[in-house]
This record gives structure tokens, sequence and C-alpha cells, in this order.
């Protein structure tokens, strides 16, 4: 419950006469510390960009467009005055004299970007656009596992565990609600907001609360962060010559990674290739279109269109061709660039595609660097597969639906849906 306290029982009303007398003498510094902030915050179409610093799922344009100043139908006076207003409340009012004003600031910029109601829209400070960059490049600080957004119940759910990782050593599983980080709830948090959270320090513990299907109270646990250095591929070859890849994410040592990775197995005389995208969260389109062209036929990868209709495409000349049965594996929570992939094949016939319906994302988000040391993610347009299928909040039907059975995971490693990959391999081998 909220305690509320009311001037009114005192026989006082706080209005905006009364603090404008209030705020006289900080009115200078108010105005100058927030109108700098909002023209920065604010007025991101004010900014000329030098260039797109980076891509999440989108890094293949070379050009971008200058954002030019005009004028806005948010700034205005009276916005002015009620920022000034709230800054007063909070300077003559709030219980605390030490107010991080920075972090005021930063509030702004993030609610501005959060009232967009886009959970992959978001503002970044300068340590998480350094930490965001990192990530790209397949190492940061954490505890090793794949987190996804859920958007039913609009929280965030462990949506893979790397092997060795410290989430795997504190018994972290698949499917697992995130609920609170250090004893503070993340409902309402962007998924952003959420994995920041977790992440820090090599050495430093966080401690999460769990919900766990199957169990009655909440699973509580310390996980102590380390330096993670992603494997994002990883190869090995099963009875029949079947050759099997897992790719975890996309990110820039990927590409690299898959080619080596190939290139092995490919020495040991595959006869038919499994791709396991499961719990892969996308990534950079550049990367997996790069792989894209090491697979598919001549055609189109993906294109995308934005707000005013105008299309990309992303294209393979098809000198790579594989020659050998695919089959995909994906789950619930293999998006964005995994789709992309894995819709691709499925497109042109290319492979089977086995397991679960696909996660849905199918938008493209944009990082705009503000010059001075942060940054802003934007949703900038959709993607659709080459027959044009638009596959955002719908997912991908595989071939094959198999659900994984986690159970029989934990007691003797047991895979259902890479046993049922094997047998449609198997079957294509025959034919």
């Amino acid at each position: 419950m909220d305690f509320n306290y009311n001037d009114q029982d005192q026989n006082q009303v706080i209005n905006v006469e009364q603090l404008k007398q209030a705020e006289k003498e900080n009115n200078s510094r108010l105005t100058r510390r927030f109108i700098s902030g909002i023209l920065i915050g604010v007025l991101v179409s004010s900014l000329v960009i030098s260039g797109v610093a980076l891509f999440l799922v989108y890094s293949g344009r070379k050009d971008s467009p200058a954002l030019t100043a005009g004028s806005s139908d948010l700034i205005t006076d009276e916005l002015m005055l009620k920022i000034q207003s709230l800054e007063s409340v909070i300077d003559n009012y709030y219980y605390k004299t030490e107010v991080d004003k920075q972090a005021e600031a930063d509030g702004i910029y993030k609610g501005l970007m959060d009232s967009l109601g886009d959970p992959y829209t978001v503002y970044y400070t300068e340590s998480e656009l350094e930490e965001m960059m990192n990530d790209t490049k397949g190492i940061y600080f954490g505890i090793g596992a794949y987190v996804s957004y859920d958007s039913t119940l609009k929280m965030a759910r462990i949506s893979g565990v790397m092997p060795g990782s410290p989430a795997e050593q504190a018994k972290l599983c698949i499917d697992d609600i995130i609920y609170e980080v250090d004893n503070e709830s993340t409902q309402g948090l962007s998924l952003d907001e959420v994995v920041s959270r977790i992440k820090g320090e090599a050495g430093t513990k966080v401690h999460l609360t769990l919900v766990r299907t199957g169990e009655a109270d909440n699973i509580e646990v310390d996980v102590i962060r380390a330096q993670i250095e992603v494997p994002t591929v990883s190869t090995e070859v099963y009875d029949d010559n079947i050759g099997y890849i897992k790719i975890s994410e996309f990110d820039d040592v990927t590409y690299n990674q898959f080619v080596e990775g190939m290139t092995e197995l490919r020495s040991k005389d595959i006869k038919g290739l499994i791709i396991d995208l499961r719990s892969n969260p996308g990534g950079n389109l550049s990367t997996v279109c790069d792989i894209a062209r090491e697979l598919l036929p001549e055609g189109l990868i993906v294109y995308t269109e934005d707000r005013d209709g105008k299309r990309e495409n992303y294209t393979c000349d098809g000198t790579k061709q594989i020659d050998i049965p695919v089959v995909v594996l994906v789950n619930q929570y293999s998006a964005s660039a995994s789709e992309i992939l894995s819709g691709a094949i499925k497109d042109y016939k290319l492979g089977k595609l086995v397991g679960k319906t696909t996660y849905g994302k199918g938008i493209v988000q944009r990082i705009f660097d503000l010059r001075d040391g942060t940054a802003v993610k934007i949703t900038v347009s959709s993607y659709f597969t080459p027959n044009g299928i638009n596959i955002h909040g719908v997912g991908i039907e595989p071939d094959v639906e198999v659900d994984f059975d986690s159970e029989a995971y934990a007691e003797d490693k047991t895979d259902t849906q890479l046993d049922k990959g094997i047998e449609v391999m198997k079957d294509l081998l025959d034919k």
C-alpha cells in the first residue's frame, strides 16, 4: 500500500502558482539543465547523425538518414513549466536531500521511449550502450543465461543456459520467469532493463527470484557473475554421418565461427546437417545474411519495409547452396535473426523445421548515436521472408512439432527435440 501525504490535512494546498514563487531562485538553473536535457533526449530529430553506430538486428545499410532540425509539438512553454514544477516539488519536498540529477534526466529520456509502448525501443545511457556494444562482440559480464521477453506476461524469462556458466551452476532452468532481481520487481521493465540489472562486474553477486512451473514457491537463488565469452557456434557429428551445428546468437564473431564449424563438419564427410537455432534470440542482420549465403539458393534472403513503404532487399547469389539434407531445430525462443534464417530455409523448401513455433519478432531495430555517449534504439521497419510473410506476433510453424521434455533432460540429458530432428534427418537420408 502507498502512503500519500496530503497537504490539505494541514490546510495547505500546493499548486503551480505557489511553485512558481518557490522556484524563482532556481529557474535559471532548472531551465539550463532541462532544456539541454530535453534537446538531447526529446528532440532527436534536431541532431545530425554522422552515421549509424550499430544495429542490433539490422546492420547492412551503409547510409543513415539525416535528422534535421524542425518544429516540435512536444517542446512547449507548458511542458517546460511542468518539468520545472516537478523539479521544484522534488527539490523542496522529496524526503531525501541527495538526488541524482543525472538519473532524473535519464528517467525523462527513458520515459519518452517507453511512451511509445514498444518493448524494443529504448534509450541507452553511456554505460548501457557500452555493455550492449560489448555484447555484440560476443563478450560480456553476467551469468551466462539467455533472456527473452514474454509478451503475454510482460515479464522476462530464461530462454537458454550456457554450458559451464554461472547460470548452469546455479541450476537456472529454461522457462523460469524472472520475477525479481535483487529483491526488486521486474514487472513493467523492458527486456533491456531486466538484462542490465542482471549484468554486473565479474565476481559480484545477483539475487534472482524465479517463478518455476511445477514449483509451489518462488525459487530464490544467488548467482555469481563472471566474464562470459559467448561460444556462439558449436558442432558435433552423430551416427550415420549426421552433422550438427548450434548457433546460439548472431554476433560479430558468429560468421567466422560458422564457417570454421562447417569446414570441420565437411572434413568428416557429413551426409546431412542439423542446424540448431533453439533459444537463439537473434542479433545482427548482416551476420545472419552472411551465414544464409553459405546455405541458400540464388534469390531473396529477407526484405524490409519502413513506415513509408521503402523496401530494401537482402539477397544471395546461390554459389554456395548446400547440397545435403537440412533439418532446423527451433523453439518458442528462436527469435528475430534466427527466424530470418529458418524462415528462408522453409520458404525455399531447403530443409525441415522441427520443434515449436518460433517467437515471432518480425521487426527491425536501429541504433542512433546521440553524439554524447548515449543512444536510442528504435524500431524502424518490418521484415519479410522470401515469400513475403511477416511473422511478427505469429512466428514460424515447424514442419514437425515436438515439445521439449525438460524433466527428461534434467534427469539424463534426453533431448526430445534433437532426437526427433535426428529421426527426421534419417528419413531424409533414406529417400
